[in-house]
């Protein structure tokens, strides 16, 4: 009969403590829900400065003139007047071939042309007595001026039995020795132009409206270990675009090369195609792309606090870890702090409570602006 009671107080006191719990439970939980925690972001100004549109491709040097050195006519090696690697200059004697049996040619015409002269003067004489025939006085003149180019073709063959530098330069690696029988056909040895090197190089169609003959361009190369940079100019941009690259070859000139360039060798070329002075720029990390376009993140003060504020922007140039940015009116100007760097993974929206600190990568103003 007393047991009712009983279970009835330990129920209605189990209870109580449940309720208790739940009330202190709830009303702790309400504090914690509801401070506002700002957000620690890098921020980084944003800085006017000038910006250079690049372009980097590879090319290939070739020698200002080359040419491979052949004999014009056929014969014996007489003589070779040179040493390979040798530097020469234009018209220096580099091979004789034998020509005794010209010369030999040469004084047979030459008599039978002093003959024929002899004649001709005579013709004349008694041509203006009119005591020889007309025809006798056109058959002197004939076999005189038949002489006389006779003579000139036999000069001609004996000057091509000297092989002479076409123009200055350094002679390569000769194939044949005094003794050899050459013909046109054979090749002596090659002459290079060092003076100042061309290179060629492919630029894409798109690039094609900036770079035109005057356009400078540098040229980056390692020799021994150590980077060197050369300056150069283009003369030549071909007129007609390669369907299967879709781009143009492209030749300039490298005045006063550095010995260690040689043709044949591979070099980055640094085309400047465009500079943007002035440029409003923000770091490439702070740029944050969206359904609607691009933006960045102002910090903004509102209420003695730092808060996120959406600034639409448009894209200009990109290089070298910068963006250049257009906006409408003020929405944005030099000076101003917005967040570069984890755009895209922090949870932001406009009005959100920020925590600015310095962005830690280097933008800082001059050192990737020019």
């Amino acid at each position: 009969m007393n047991r009712l009671p009983v279970l009835f107080a330990v129920g209605a006191a189990f209870l109580g403590l449940t309720a208790g719990c739940s009330k202190q439970s709830s009303s702790g939980a309400a504090p914690r829900s509801g401070a506002a925690q700002a957000q620690v972001v890098e921020v980084a100004p944003v800085v006017r400065r000038d910006l250079l549109e690049t372009l980097t491709v590879v090319g290939s040097f070739e020698a200002n003139e080359s040419a491979q050195l052949r004999p014009e006519i056929a014969g014996l090696v007489q003589g070779i007047y040179f040493e390979e690697g040798q530097t020469v200059k234009q018209g220096e004697l580099l091979m004789k071939i034998d020509d005794a049996e010209l010369r030999a040619q040469f004084a047979q015409v030459e008599a039978r042309f002093k003959l024929a002269e002899l004649n001709v003067a005579r013709s004349e004489s008694l041509s203006e007595t009119r005591t020889i025939p007309q025809s006798e006085y056109d058959r002197a003149r004939s076999e005189y001026a038949a002489a006389r180019a006779e003579l000139d073709v036999l000069k001609l063959r004996i000057e091509k039995t000297s092989l002479r530098a076409p123009f200055d330069g350094v002679i390569g690696a000769r194939t044949l020795s005094p003794g050899d029988y050459v013909t046109s056909g054979s090749i002596l040895t090659t002459l290079n132009d060092l003076s100042r090197l061309k290179i060629s190089f492919q630029v894409p169609e798109r690039y094609l409206g900036k770079i035109r003959p005057g356009t400078t361009f540098s040229i980056h190369t390692r020799e021994a270990g150590a980077a060197a940079e050369i300056a150069g100019e283009v003369y030549f941009v071909s007129p007609v675009i390669e369907r299967t690259t879709r781009s143009s070859e492209v030749k300039g000139y490298v005045a006063s090369p550095p010995a260690f360039l040689k043709p044949g060798m591979f070099a980055n070329v640094g085309i400047v195609l465009d500079v943007r002075r002035g440029a409003l720029t923000v770091p490439e990390g702070a740029i944050l792309t969206v359904s609607d376009g691009t933006q960045v993140i102002a910090v903004r003060e509102a209420g003695g606090d730092k808060v996120a504020a959406f600034v639409p922007v448009r894209i200009g140039l990109r290089t070298e870890g910068l963006a250049e940015i257009a906006v409408d009116g003020d929405a944005l100007k030099e000076g101003d702090s917005i967040v570069a760097a984890g755009v895209g993974s922090l949870i932001l929206y406009p009005g959100i409570k920020l925590a600015p600190r310095p962005l830690r990568a280097a933008f800082q103003q001059g050192e990737t602006g020019r």
